[in-house]
């Protein structure tokens, strides 16, 4: 790269913190006083329904964030992710957050390219638009001219928003770390670990560098694929704040119309979009993660006829004739959001592949535990059976009708399969949730191109084909298996004494898990022994309260006991 940029101390901006502090430490304060204080089983009758309250938050979090940009939109899509941590209706009401701020003005815009290459705008391009071609809550792009004529867009940092970042990081850090002193979420989750996650996540989005060369990585990735095309990355024009990349405003990929009006079937543009994803996933490693509609164009290629007339290639904003078949380039831009599998998840992945196509819910279950997915409580017979219903209800329905699916669904899991539901008891990394988000995003999208779109029958060929690559590995490492057998083998023995030792001495331990019908009973049980509890109660408070009748000024305090006493009797009888 050329041009360096200049030196600047960060300092943070401080209303903007106390402003974003105050919403969050509102939230830990309602959250304390419905979810700690009033949660008791006498009190929590008269808290109000948390989901409701919660989306609540959420709507009111959604409305601050579009107010403020900067992180805070960044915030809610990374909650949008959280299914993990986060109740479904909360990151339902993030998911749709855009990313889309009113634009800078171009004056503030031009001086900050001047602070990146030390000279003013004009001279670092030959033209540069002074409407922009998108406005986002980091950044912003324009259309520019290079002095050699070439046609590019320039992504440009929004002046100001390293002040903003670190503003909004300080006041997100300030709450998780409220949220360390409370119990049950600390055992939940690491807020530690959740802040460094969503910061490394941020801050990669501001390094336009790192984003130039996740560019070419792909390109370098895809070189063998005609189908994709990545644009160049300009580095005589970049520097610090600004990227600027080759145009390759085509159609794009959401518009169904404008694929059609120039001969190219939707449906094939989704068969290759979803088979670049399953490379990617699966094979390279590394993975474009923000796959929404304003990130993939669709490039036409000309036809053979068109060729032999001279026509090699189409510009952005060319009028593409109608052809049949057109051939055609799936295009990416946007390489902030990339991420690289571990060697740690890539096995992992590669089994739940082969679960999922040949619906082996076993397989499924055993690949979260490989990738260390799953939470210390994690019950796994009943995570199979969950994946075993979720198979047998979903298997074969196509992408545009798994929502509706799903709804239709949603009332069996919750009933058979509460507990699972309630414990929740996953916890991804960051890296792994957004690939999930990018797939989920992939899906909707194959739904909104082809209606049709069976997202069984395209998996099935890479889960034969990744399944054929385990066996292989499998056969190469039989010798270092076999050993490993002969050795178990070896141990028995000793470790059968060891169980017998226990025997004698009465010590063995058998821990049950009991079944569906089983924790029906236990619920059963605890409902009673709170009911027997309430009675308890109310009998000790009417008794103390004619007790305090019989004592000389006692009577005001009789009387309470004695109200009290038989309202939290009415209270248990009404919910028997």
């Amino acid at each position: 790269m050329t041009g360096e940029p200049r030196s600047v101390d960060i300092d943070i901006d401080i209303q903007r913190y106390r402003r974003v502090r105050a919403f969050f430490l509102k939230v830990v304060i309602q959250a304390l006083w419905w979810d700690v204080l009033i949660n008791r089983p006498l009190l929590r009758r008269f808290r109000p329904e948390p989901i409701g309250r919660w989306r609540q938050i959420a709507r009111e979090f959604r409305a601050l964030a579009v107010e403020m940009g900067g992180v805070l939109i960044k915030l809610g899509q990374f909650l949008s992710i959280r299914v993990d941590i986060l109740p479904m209706e909360i990151t339902r009401e993030l998911s749709d957050l855009q990313d889309e701020v009113p634009p800078e003005s171009f004056d503030r815009i031009k001086a900050r390219i001047a602070l990146d290459f030390g000279r003013p705008a004009d001279e670092v391009f030959a033209w540069i638009s002074p409407v922009p071609v998108g406005a986002a809550s980091l950044a912003q792009v324009h259309a520019v001219r290079l002095d050699t004529g070439e046609r590019a867009v320039s992504k440009v940092l929004r002046p100001g928003i390293e002040e903003r970042v670190a503003a909004d990081l300080a006041a997100v850090k300030a709450a998780l770390a409220w949220l360390k002193w409370y119990e049950p979420i600390r055992r939940r989750i690491d807020p530690d670990w959740l802040y460094r996650e969503f910061s490394a996540v941020t801050r990669k989005e501001l390094d336009f560098s790192n984003e130039g060369q996740n560019a070419e990585r792909l390109a370098e990735d895809t070189a063998d694929d005609p189908g994709v095309y990545i644009p160049k990355i300009y580095w005589s024009h970049s520097a610090g704040g600004t990227l600027t990349l080759e145009d390759v405003g085509f159609i794009k990929i959401g518009d169904v119309d404008a694929l059609r009006r120039v001969g190219i079937d939707p449906a094939r543009v989704a068969d290759r979009l979803y088979a670049l994803y399953m490379r990617q996933v699966f094979e390279t490693h590394f993975v474009h993660v923000d796959p929404h509609p304003g990130n993939l164009f669709v490039r036409p290629l000309p036809l053979p006829e068109e060729f032999e007339r001279g026509v090699t290639a189409f510009a952005p904003g060319d009028s593409v004739p109608c052809g049949p078949n057109r051939p055609f380039q799936i295009v990416f831009v946007d390489f902030g959001m990339m991420i690289f599998i571990p060697e740690r998840l890539q096995s992992a992945l590669r089994d739940y592949a082969v679960g999922l196509g040949t619906r082996d819910a076993r397989r499924i279950v055993a690949s979260y535990l490989k990738a260390g997915t799953l939470l210390p409580h994690a019950d796994l017979q009943r995570l199979e059976a969950v994946h075993e219903a979720l198979l047998d209800r979903f298997w074969g329905v196509q992408a545009g009708r798994l929502h509706e699916a799903a709804i239709r669904e949603a009332r069996y899991f919750a009933r058979e399969y509460s507990d699972v539901i309630l414990n929740a008891p996953f916890q991804f990394q960051a890296d792994m949730l957004f690939v999930i988000r990018a797939v989920g995003i992939l899906s909707g999208m194959a739904a909104h191109l082809d209606p049709e779109f069976d997202v069984w029958s395209k998996t099935i060929p890479y889960a034969r084909r990744y399944a054929a690559s385990a066996m292989e590995r499998s056969f190469l490492s039989l010798p270092e298996n076999t050993v490993a057998l002969l050795r178990a083998l070896c141990r028995l023995p000793r470790k059968a004494d060891a169980m017998m030792d226990r025997i004698h001495q009465g010590r063995l331990v058998v821990r049950m898990t009991p079944d569906q019908d089983g924790r029906r009973v236990l619920t059963d049980i605890g409902r009673s022994v709170d009911r027997l509890a309430n009675h308890v109660l109310a009998a000790g408070l009417l008794v103390s309260g004619a007790v305090l009748f019989g004592i000389a000024g006692g009577v005001f305090f009789g009387k309470i006991f004695m109200i009290t006493g038989g309202f939290v009797l009415l209270l248990s009888l009404r919910n028997r």
